[in-house]
């Protein structure tokens, strides 16, 4: 089994503020900080610091050399990683002294990927293997057809959310990650028990994995839910919160089918991730995420 994510690359300019800017308002920044992120990257990144054979696709401008030299670091093959003319994606993130964040997103390579590049990349992995997407890239509904036809596995966090996201997509994914803001966007409930129940309707072939913040997770297969609770940490910044549970479940799930395990495990990753800043640098390794006492 192979496992390709194919996604969005972003260098991420942190801005550490006292609070969110307001329209028509000027605030001094307390610091300011650069690191590799975008959700493709942060997920293998994941996926590949828990342990899994990673490879990454999709598209960097000639500012990007850092993303290959960190992908490097952590054994993520980038062979399917294709370098465009267009600038590098970018995101320029505000994190408040809650830990809190938001993001304004250019999506710059992210949004050259062709299909003859997916055709392309696709024809090297075999039916069984995982495909991982995300909602940063362009062709996404075609990565999800070529994806599925194709036998994929298919591993998709609808993030951010928009219009790009049809139901007919959701139909042939096999896990489908989502907070719960994205669960109520999707199916339009906001009781969490009940989007469980609309989103296993929109995917019946595949497993929803919700996340609630401070309320935990669950999963959700055939009618059966499990549950985990959050571990308690203190926050300092949440970007890669998401994607580093991401990419550790699918790596516990994929190694021993044990959905508690995997919410556990990748639980606990999300949770050391958010004491740290950046993306890259504040996603565990799988030996801290097993020694650590929460």
């Amino acid at each position: 089994m192979r496992v390709l994510c194919f996604g969005s690359v972003n260098l991420d300019h942190i801005y550490n503020v006292q609070e969110f800017v307001k329209p028509g308002e000027t605030c001094k920044a307390l610091s300011v900080e650069t690191h590799c992120g975008g959700k493709g990257f942060n997920q293998a990144v994941a996926a590949a610091k828990a342990g899994l054979p990673v490879s990454l696709a999709g598209c960097i401008g000639g500012d990007g050399r850092e993303f290959l030299k960190n992908c490097q670091q952590v054994g993520i093959d980038t062979s399917y990683l294709r370098q465009v003319e267009e600038p590098t994606g970018s995101a320029v993130i505000q994190v408040n002294q809650r830990g809190e964040n938001c993001i304004l997103l250019y999506g710059g390579a992210n949004q050259t990927v062709t299909r003859a590049q997916i055709n392309q990349t696709l024809d090297a992995f075999e039916p069984g293997d995982v495909l991982i997407l995300q909602n940063e890239i362009c062709e996404l509904a075609y990565l999800v057809e070529e994806g599925a036809r194709r036998g994929l596995r298919i591993a998709l966090n609808p993030s951010p959310m928009n219009d790009q996201i049809t139901r007919t997509m959701l139909e042939k994914v096999t896990w489908l990650f989502v907070n719960e803001v994205e669960a109520e966007q999707l199916c339009g409930a906001s009781d969490p028990e009940e989007c469980l129940c609309r989103l296993q309707q929109m995917c019946p072939e595949g497993a929803i994995v919700l996340t609630l913040g401070s309320a935990g997770s669950c999963y959700c297969r055939s009618g059966t839910v499990t549950r985990q609770s959050a571990f308690r940490v203190q926050a300092v910044d949440t970007t890669a919160a998401g994607d580093t549970f991401t990419g550790y479940f699918l790596a516990v799930m994929l190694k021993t089918d044990d959905p508690k395990r995997a919410l556990q495990t990748a639980s606990k990753a999300a949770a050391i991730a958010v004491t740290q800043k950046g993306a890259f640098d504040s996603i565990p390794w799988l030996e801290e995420v097993e020694a650590a006492q929460m």
